[in-house]
C-alpha cells in the first residue's frame, strides 16, 4: 500500500501545482480563471474527461487500486481541458 499512498500524493502536489498556476494567473490578469476553467460547462468536454476518466480507473483500478483511481481522475480533467481547448485571444 506505501505504492497508493505515494501514488496518492504524487496525484495532489499535480493537483496542488495546477491550482496554484490558475490563480497566479488570475492574480496578473483578473478574469482568467473563468476563461481557464470554462472547460467545465462544455458538455462534450466533459463527456470525453469522463470516458477516459472511467477506462482509465477501470483498468487502473484492477492492477493498482486507489492511486491509479486518483491518475485517472486527473487525466480525464486534462483530457476534458484538452478538447474544450479554444485559440488564445488576442
Amino acid at each position: 500500500m506505501v505504492n497508493g499512498r505515494a501514488s496518492l500524493l504524487t496525484v495532489a502536489i499535480v493537483v496542488a501545482a495546477l491550482v496554484i498556476r490558475i490563480a497566479v494567473a488570475e492574480l496578473r490578469r483578473p478574469g482568467s480563471a473563468r476563461v481557464r476553467l470554462a472547460f467545465l460547462s462544455n458538455t462534450r468536454a466533459l463527456t470525453a474527461g469522463a470516458v477516459t476518466a472511467a477506462v482509465l480507473g477501470l483498468l487502473g483500478w484492477q492492477s493498482s487500486g486507489y492511486g491509479a483511481l486518483a491518475w485517472a481522475v486527473l487525466a480525464g480533467v486534462l483530457v476534458a481541458f484538452i478538447v474544450d481547448r479554444r485559440p488564445p485571444e488576442t
